[in-house]
């Protein structure tokens, strides 16, 4: 009987993938979307929220927060596995990675604040640079602006697609029974998001301006879109 069970969890597990890949398109486009939407926290709020800290001591506060919020979406995610339908596990997948994906964003954008690296243009133009670092797990390297593929057209939609799948694949050893996925997808999510704040945190920290010879946001350095 455990191992019919055991058979007819994977079968369900992998039709649940089945229609969570139909919706990634979807999912891409809902993300691009949202982003410049997002609430992002200029310098002069972060600084007045943590007073008396410097760029590195807020960086560990985002990244700590960060970390925390998408390890409570992983563990949520693991309710999942008692859902009865495929698609209801597909859904639950799509809501879990496009929460992620959002706290993410939303660390990648403040950490750019902390180390004075404000990506130039609108707020949509600097939603494109995010999502593209995003998508690549990386920061911008200020020095060679020409290695960023920014434009959101075809192969940046694309490339966007695969890491949300990725995202998505891992997150399907939550769906296991019996809520044991819950304190999996916590630790998967924790670490996920630890290791990209890192990255970024790594590229960013090289080309730091300090805060007393930043200009008005208008005229700090940036990376052109």
């Amino acid at each position: 009987m455990g191992a019919a069970r055991g058979s007819s969890w994977g079968s369900r597990t992998r039709e649940a993938l089945g229609v969570g890949r139909k919706g990634l398109t979807t999912l891409a486009e809902r993300l691009i979307e949202t982003a410049p939407r997002i609430p992002v926290r200029d310098l002069a709020t972060l600084r007045e929220q943590f007073p008396g800290l410097g760029p590195e001591e807020i960086a560990d506060k985002l990244i700590s927060g960060a970390v925390k919020s998408t390890a409570t979406v992983g563990a949520g995610v693991g309710a999942a596995a008692m859902l009865p339908t495929p698609p209801a596990m597909a859904a639950e997948l799509v809501t879990e990675t496009f929460a992620v994906a959002v706290v993410e964003y939303k660390l990648i954008a403040e950490l750019h604040e902390v180390y004075g690296l404000r990506a130039h243009g609108s707020v949509r133009q600097r939603a494109t640079v995010y999502l593209a670092e995003w998508t690549q797990r990386r920061g911008i390297d200020v020095t060679k602006p020409s290695t960023l593929d920014l434009a959101l057209g075809v192969r940046m939609k694309r490339e966007l697609r695969q890491q949300l799948l990725k995202r998505t694949m891992r997150n399907l050893p939550t769906l296991t029974p019996f809520m044991v996925g819950a304190a999996i997808g916590a630790v998967m999510n924790r670490r996920d998001t630890h290791r990209l704040a890192e990255r970024v945190r790594k590229d960013l920290r090289e080309h730091l301006v300090p805060w007393d010879v930043l200009g008005p946001p208008d005229e700090r350095p940036a990376i052109e879109p």
